[in-house]
């Protein structure tokens, strides 16, 4: 993983009045920035994703995928408090030369977007041909591109909202109830809450998958069990491979981020924010994400002028954005042919049969 350091000198002010006097931030790069500049594709990472993208979203971005290193300059940035480097709870505060864990300031996905434009800046892109995320990768990039209409030429969302749900909201504050009973949460070190993570892990996981996907992956063979469901060893699983990755504390914070997410929010209620959006637009909704329904996207769609919507069925709910990967390059490569400009299809893009 060959992961870069851009540290901002200047002091970064937070929505909230807070300010970093040196923030860093994580990011990769794939490919190189071709003469014009015009072919960069800019990813938004989701909740405990990092700036690998082509790891965590095998299928889209890759050598001989539809988003390679042979065409495109693609750029993904750790978001600000996460665990994969850029300036997070577990940082050290140059105050108290101690790290910050929970007096670590709020953050919202506004602030989250300042410090992607602080790295488009530092590297010099004016232009994003591209801008793609999903679920709170999602909410950024519908907010960069009201923030900077100019900047974004293309816009792809997926599994995501304009602002947060009441419902998505008790899921994050069931989850950060979680983290909370958990007394090691307050000890101040960087394995505290361990034990709570591994349960809000196993809260969200049923937020992101569906009914069905556990009737049929989960399903017993047996009719004589009482006890030991594969369920059970499932959720178990998933929650320990969270904390082996993860920090409750960074958790605790994007999850209140991802709360915060209302693009209305200090803006004039009377005008349709999203009619500013001047990318040309796919939104993506998936049939089973009862996490952020295809509602929200539909909705999201017919506000922004001239923009596309597709729904996909799938299988996965929520997750279906980043298991979905023949599907989204499908529909995804007939959108980038639609709508032209300088990242269109070539001879690396394949599409699995």
């Amino acid at each position: 993983m060959n992961i870069k350091k851009y540290t901002y000198k200047g002091t970064f002010k937070l929505e909230d009045g807070s300010e970093f006097t040196e923030l860093e931030i994580a990011y990769q790069t794939f490919g190189t920035l071709n003469e014009k500049k015009d072919n960069v594709v800019w990813v938004c990472h989701a909740l405990t994703a990092n700036a690998d993208v082509f790891d965590w979203w095998k299928g889209l971005f890759g050598e001989n995928e539809l988003f390679n290193p042979q065409e495109h300059f693609i750029v993904c940035a750790n978001i600000l408090g996460s665990s994969y480097g850029t300036t997070s709870p577990l940082s050290i505060n140059p105050t108290t030369g101690q790290p910050w864990y929970l007096t670590f300031p709020p953050f919202n996905i506004r602030d989250l977007v300042n410090v992607q434009k602080l790295l488009a800046d530092y590297l010099d892109i004016k232009t994003i041909d591209v801008l793609i995320g999903g679920s709170l990768g999602g909410q950024q990039s519908l907010e960069w591109a009201i923030l900077e209409p100019n900047r974004i030429n293309r816009l792809i969302i997926m599994a995501t909202n304009a602002q947060h749900s009441p419902w998505g909201i008790a899921f994050n504050e069931s989850q950060r109830l979680a983290l909370s009973a958990d007394p090691t949460f307050y000890s101040n070190t960087p394995d505290g809450g361990s034990h709570g993570l591994k349960a809000a892990r196993s809260i969200a996981l049923l937020s992101y998958r569906h009914y069905d996907t556990y009737a049929i992956s989960q399903k017993e063979i047996t009719h004589d069990k009482t006890d030991n469901f594969k369920a059970s060893s499932y959720q178990n699983y998933q929650g320990e491979k969270l904390v082996k990755r993860f920090n409750a504390y960074s958790y605790w914070y994007l999850t209140k981020a991802m709360d915060s997410h209302n693009i209305y929010r200090g803006r004039d209620h009377n005008q349709n924010i999203l009619h500013n959006i001047k990318a040309q637009t796919l939104v993506l909704g998936i049939t089973s994400d009862i996490l952020f329904p295809p509602a929200e996207q539909r909705s999201i769609a017919e506000q922004i002028p001239g923009a596309q919507y597709l729904e996909i069925s799938s299988f996965y709910g929520h997750d279906g954005f980043l298991v979905e990967t023949e599907t989204l390059t499908h529909e995804i490569r007939n959108f980038l042919k639609s709508t032209g400009g300088a990242t269109t299809v070539s001879h690396y893009t394949k599409l699995h049969h």
